[in-house]
């Protein structure tokens, strides 16, 4: 999370506190990343998200048919032994240095897997993406008695827009029906021996998609040991909704569109996915 609050000395005083928010990107593949990017496009980890049972979204209604595109014809390893057959599959679907570096981690399909478990439980998946933190510090601006994100900590998040948007949705489609067994395994190992994952990474997709869009000029208020939004309505949205949100009015559209093409590659019907905003 982004614990640091930088100032110039034009900046009317504002309490030291630490930016605490009351939140993406699938990540196996394209969809293995689109998720782990989108979810962790959000500021830096904080402690680990709360249980499931505490904010579990409603799942959406059963597919029609099994998520995702034609599987290709080769043999996954293990799952514990699938990051370089995970690697090369994923290096067919975009060259994005961010995401390379997302690949150079371990554990690849499992970090995927509890990443979207906790977006569609509302929750941030922050704490395992930590190769995707912004390396500027987070920052506000103070002008007229009012307290909002300053432009540059905005702007730290944009090139993880960009390798958002550099992902084949076709291709992502691909690979997670070709990596779904190991993912299910992965999934079972979380505590889910009964729930399909397409309905989890259905609801992640469409809960991140349900996030208004910003304008920039939102204000904030201490709270705690950091800041709230002022706006109830912004301050009432999920974790993973508000980290999606913070990073900003560029950044939001590009991540929600590259999700709905996504969403639409897997198959999931248009009707079942938020209105475009």
């Amino acid at each position: 999370m982004d614990y640091e609050l930088l100032k110039t000395a034009d900046d009317p005083p504002v309490p030291p506190a630490p930016y605490r928010p009351a939140w993406p990107w699938l990540v196996t593949g394209a969809v293995l990343l689109g998720v782990a990017v989108a979810v962790y496009f959000f500021v830096r980890a904080r402690p680990a998200p709360p249980a499931a049972s505490e904010q579990r979204v409603a799942a959406p209604p059963a597919a029609t048919r099994p998520l995702g595109g034609e599987k290709a014809a080769i043999d996954v390893p293990p799952l514990d032994l699938s990051d370089p057959v995970v690697r090369q599959l994923v290096e067919q679907l975009t060259a994005h240095p961010r995401i390379a570096a997302w690949l150079a981690t371990g554990g690849l399909i499992r970090t995927f897997t509890v990443g979207v478990e906790n977006i569609a439980a509302g929750a941030t998946p922050a704490a395992h993406f930590p190769v995707l933190r912004p390396p500027a510090a987070f920052e506000t601006v103070a002008r007229d008695g009012a307290i909002r994100i300053a432009p540059r900590s905005y702007q730290r998040y944009d090139d993880l827009a960009d390798a958002m948007a550099s992902i084949d949705p076709d291709g992502a489609a691909r690979l997670y029906a070709t990596l779904k067994p190991r993912i299910e395994e992965a999934y079972r190992d979380l505590g889910y021996p009964d729930t399909p994952f397409d309905r989890t990474l259905e609801a992640a997709l469409v809960h991140l998609l349900r996030t208004p869009a910003p304008d920039g000029a939102a204000r904030l208020e201490p709270k705690g040991i950091g800041y709230g939004y002022v706006d109830a309505r912004l301050e009432g949205l999920s974790d993973a909704q508000k980290h999606l949100l913070r990073t900003g009015p560029r950044n939001v559209p590009i991540v929600q569109a590259s999700l709905r093409r996504i969403a639409l590659a897997l198959g999931i019907p248009a009707e079942r996915l938020p209105a475009i905003q």
